[in-house]
C-alpha cells in the first residue's frame, strides 16, 4: 500500500482524531503498510498499540493479534470499539466465549467487517480456526507481548514459540509485526529467530522514562516497612498507585493495613475469584480503589494514565519484570515515584523455588536475579544501569537527579589499581566465571566453587583481601557498566574482557567510582535510628494520669484498671494524644475504651502540653491491624451461639486454660462478651459475688494476685479467670 506523510496524518485524525504521531510511529506504520516484517520495542506507555491498530483498520482484511491475556484483548477491544460507530470492528477470540459468540465473530469476520481479531496463542493452535483463517483475508500478524516467545523474557509462554509454525499452516507469506515494551538484546534476537522474520525493519525506541523517579531502600522489619509505606502513599493523598508483592498472603495483609490507616485499598491476586479480580480492576480504573496490592498477575492491560506511585515491598525476580512494573506509572507524563524496598534475604527466599528447576532454567533465573541484586546495591546511576541492562547508553548527568543515587550521591573512591586487578584476574580465569565467582576469588572466599577448581591456588586469589566483597561488587560492576568488561548472556553472564578493558590493563588510568550499598548494614542502622527517635515516657505526665484515674475510678465505681491498664497510661505519657483518634492509637485502648473514658485524659493531656510548651512526636503513628484471627471470632461466635467452653475449646484445639487467656485478651482489646449462661451452670451465684468483690476493690486485674488472696475459699483458678471475663467484659467496655 502506497502512503504519504498526508495520508498517513489523515488517517489517525479520521480513526482516533489524533493530530500527531509520538516518535517512531509514522515510521512503524508505514513498514507494517508496505508489507514489511516488522519488530517494534517499545517502552510502555509510548504509543505500542497504535503501531498495528491503524494500518489494521487502513488495510484491506483482518489483522490478527496475537495476545497474553484474556483481560487484555477485552481492554484492547473495548478501547478500539471506543473510536468506532460498529462493535464488529474489533473482536476477540478464546475460550471465554460461547459457541454462538464464536459463530458471530468469524461471521463478522467472513463479512469484511472485522479489522482486529485478538486471540490468544492457545486458541490459534486449534485446526478448526487455522482452517478458516485460511479461507479467509488476512492483512498481517500482530504478536504482541512478543517477549513471552524467549526464555529469557520475563513472561515466558511456551505456546508463544510455536506461533511460526502455525502462521506457516495459515499462509507462509503473512507479514509479522513482532512488539514489546522489554527485551535485552538476547531476547531481541530470540523473538527475530523464533519468528522467522525476513528482511525486517527494526525500530527501538528509548527506554528512558525521564518522568519517573527510581529509589531502592533497604527493608526493615515487617511493621517498619509498612510504616514507610503508608507514610510514602499518605504524602500523596488520593492518587493512584500499585504494590507489587510476590505473595497473596503479603497483598491481603497489606492491603488490609491499608484500609486501616483509611487508604482506600484492594488486594489482587490468582486465589481471588475472576469476578471480583474484574471487579478491583474496574474499581482501580474508576477511582473507587486508590491502591492496589498485587502478585505480579496485576496491570497487563490496564491503561490508567495517572498512577502516580509503584512500590516493591519485594523486590522482583527479574530486571524485565521490575521495568514493565514500573512502567505502569506515570504514563500521563506527570511524575512518578517508583519504590522498591530490597532485602538480601528475599533474594534468597527466590532462589529457593529455583533448586528444583532443571538446570538451564535455574542457571538463567540465578542470572536474572544476580541482575536485580547489582541494581538494588549499585550506588551509580540507576537510570543508567537500567538503559545499560536493556542495550541503550545514558550517561549519568542526563538523570536530572530522578533517581535516588543521583540525587544523594556517595563519595567516589580511586580504584585505578583495583580495576586493573579485577581485570588481570579474570583473565587468569581465562574470562570463564561469572561475578559472583570473580569477586569470592579476587576478595579470597574460599567457597565451594573456588576449592573445586584448585583457585586458591592461583597466584591472583585473595589479592584484593584487603577490601569486603561489597567493595569487589563495586568495582567488577562499574568495570562492566563503563565498558571495560562484558556479560556473556549466551553463557549465562560470565565475565569477558572487551577492547577497552584490554586498553585499559596496557596503560591504566585514573578511575573513580562510588561503593556499593550494603543493605544489611544500612538496614540494621536504619533500625537502631528508629529505635532511637522513640518518645521518652514522662514521668512528671504519668503521675498526672496515674491521679485522674484514680478520680475517674471513684466516680465511676470500679478500680483503676478498668479504665486504663498501666501500659495504657505509660503509651500516653510517651505520645501525648490529644483527639480521640490518637487515643484509640493507644496501646490497649480500644475505639469504644476511648469514647467510654478518654475525654478527661484528652483534656489533661491537652492542658499539660500547652502548659508545658511540648512538642507532640511527629513521628508518624501507624494504625495497626486488630488481631482477629481465625480462632478469635471462632471463639466470640460461639459465646454468641452460648456453645459450652469446654467444646469451645476443644473446637479451637485450645486447652481450657488457652481459651480462658484468649477470652481475657478478647475482653481486653475492647470486645463485649456474655458468657452468663455458662457461668449460671457451673458457679453458685455465691462464689462469682465473691471473686467480683475481690477484683472490685482490687489495685490491680492480676490473676496470681487475686488466687493468692481467692485460694482459702476453695474457688479454682478457672472459675476466677471465668468471673474476672465477665467483670473486664461488664466493667471497662
Amino acid at each position: 500500500m502506497t502512503t504519504t506523510k498526508e495520508t498517513l496524518h489523515e488517517a489517525l485524525h479520521q480513526y482516533f482524531g489524533f493530530k500527531k504521531f509520538k516518535g517512531e510511529q509514522a515510521a512503524i506504520i508505514n513498514s507494517v503498510l508496505q508489507g514489511h516484517d516488522t519488530f517494534v520495542i517499545m517502552p510502555t506507555g509510548g504509543g505500542k498499540s497504535l503501531c498495528y491498530q491503524l494500518p489494521a483498520l487502513m488495510l484491506e482484511g483482518t489483522a490478527i493479534v496475537i495476545s497474553p491475556l484474556i483481560a487484555l484483548m477485552k481492554n484492547q477491544v473495548d478501547s478500539i470499539r471506543g473510536y468506532s460507530q460498529n462493535d464488529e470492528v474489533a473482536h476477540f477470540l478464546n475460550s471465554s466465549l460461547t459457541k454462538s459468540q464464536m459463530k458471530q465473530v468469524r461471521q463478522d469476520i467472513s463479512d469484511g467487517k472485522t479489522k482486529l481479531l485478538f486471540i490468544a496463542p492457545e486458541t490459534l493452535t486449534k485446526e478448526e480456526n487455522i482452517d478458516f483463517f485460511q479461507q479467509v483475508n488476512i492483512s498481517f500478524v500482530a504478536v504482541d507481548e512478543a517477549h513471552c516467545i524467549s526464555e529469557w523474557g520475563h513472561d515466558f509462554r511456551p505456546e508463544y514459540r510455536r506461533i511460526r509454525a502455525m502462521l506457516d499452516a495459515i499462509n507462509k507469506t503473512i507479514p509479522v509485526v513482532a512488539l514489546t515494551a522489554t527485551a535485552t538484546p538476547k531476547v531481541q534476537s530470540d523473538i527475530v529467530k523464533n519468528l522467522n522474520m525476513r528482511e525486517h525493519n527494526t525500530f527501538i525506541s528509548s527506554f528512558n522514562r525521564e518522568n519517573l523517579y527510581y529509589e531502592v531502600r533497604p527493608k526493615l522489619n515487617k511493621e517498619q516497612t509498612l510504616k514507610q509505606i503508608v507514610q510514602i502513599i499518605k504524602e500523596m493523598p488520593g492518587q493512584s498507585g500499585i504494590i507489587y508483592v510476590q505473595s497473596r498472603k503479603s497483598a491481603a495483609e497489606i492491603a488490609d493495613a491499608l484500609k486501616v490507616n483509611d487508604i482506600k485499598a484492594a488486594p489482587y491476586h490468582a486465589g481471588l475469584d475472576a469476578k471480583t479480580r474484574s471487579n478491583t480492576q474496574d474499581d482501580f480504573l474508576m477511582e473507587e480503589v486508590d491502591v492496589i496490592v498485587a502478585t505480579i498477575a496485576f496491570g497487563m492491560g490496564i491503561d490508567k494514565p495517572d498512577v502516580r506511585f509503584v512500590i516493591h515491598y519485594d523486590i522482583p525476580k527479574s530486571i524485565e519484570n521490575y521495568y514493565q512494573e514500573t512502567g505502569r506509572a506515570g504514563r500521563d507524563g506527570r511524575e512518578g515515584r517508583c519504590i522498591a524496598f530490597y532485602a538480601y534475604k528475599d533474594i534468597l527466599r527466590l532462589e529457593k523455588f529455583l533448586r528444583d528447576k532443571p538446570v538451564a532454567e535455574r542457571e538463567m533465573g540465578m542470572q536474572l536475579m544476580q541482575e536485580v541484586m547489582s541494581y538494588s546495591e549499585t550506588t551509580s546511576c540507576r537510570r543508567r544501569f537500567l538503559l545499560h541492562y536493556f542495550g541503550e547508553q545514558f550517561e549519568e548527568e542526563q538523570c536530572e537527579k530522578m533517581c535516588d543515587n543521583c540525587r544523594h550521591p556517595k563519595e567516589r573512591v580511586e580504584v585505578k589499581e583495583d580495576m586493573l586487578l579485577a581485570l588481570q584476574a579474570t583473565a587468569q580465569l581465562d574470562e570463564n566465571y561469572g561475578m559472583k565467582t570473580m569477586v569470592d576469588f579476587v576478595h579470597g572466599n574460599p567457597s565451594k566453587e573456588i576449592k573445586d577448581f584448585n583457585f586458591d591456588r592461583k597466584p591472583l586469589f585473595a589479592a584484593g583481601k584487603a577490601h569486603d566483597a561489597t567493595y569487589w561488587s563495586s568495582v567488577f560492576r562499574q568495570g562492566i557498566l563503563n565498558d571495560l568488561l562484558r556479560k556473556d548472556i549466551e553463557t549465562y553472564g560470565l565475565l569477558k574482557i572487551t577492547d577497552k578493558g584490554r586498553e585499559f590493563m596496557e596503560g591504566p588510568t585514573s578511575f573513580k567510582i562510588p561503593i556499593d550499598h550494603n543493605f544489611e548494614q544500612e538496614a540494621a542502622a536504619d533500625l537502631e535510628e528508629a529505635k532511637g527517635n522513640v518518645a521518652v515516657l514522662d514521668a512528671n505526665l504519668i503521675k498526672l494520669l496515674k491521679d485522674l484515674r484514680r478520680q475517674e475510678a471513684r466516680r465511676r465505681n470500679v478500680p483503676p484498671f478498668v479504665i486504663f491498664q498501666e501500659a495504657s497510661l505509660e503509651d500516653m505519657a510517651t505520645h501525648y494524644p490529644i483527639t480521640m483518634d490518637d487515643m484509640s492509637n493507644i496501646s490497649g485502648v480500644s475505639k469504644g475504651k476511648a469514647i467510654r473514658y478518654g475525654k478527661p485524659f484528652l483534656e489533661l493531656i491537652q492542658q499539660y502540653v500547652e502548659e508545658n510548651n511540648i512538642d507532640r512526636p511527629n513521628d508518624f503513628v501507624m494504625k495497626q491491624v486488630a488481631n482477629k484471627s481465625k480462632s478469635k471470632i471462632n471463639i466470640i461466635q460461639g459465646i454468641d451461639r452460648k456453645v459450652p467452653m469446654e467444646d469451645l475449646a476443644e473446637a479451637n484445639n485450645l486447652s481450657m486454660e488457652e481459651l480462658l487467656q484468649e477470652m481475657y485478651a478478647i475482653v481486653l482489646s475492647g470486645t463485649k462478651v456474655n458468657i452468663d449462661y455458662y457461668l449460671e451452670e457451673n458457679l453458685d451465684e455465691y462464689a462469682r459475688e465473691e471473686i467480683e468483690e475481690y477484683f472490685m476493690d482490687a489495685e490491680t486485674d492480676s490473676l496470681e494476685a487475686a488466687w493468692k488472696e481467692l485460694q482459702d475459699e476453695d474457688f479454682t483458678m478457672e472459675e476466677i479467670q471465668l468471673v474476672r471475663i465477665k467483670f473486664m467484659s461488664d466493667k471497662a467496655n
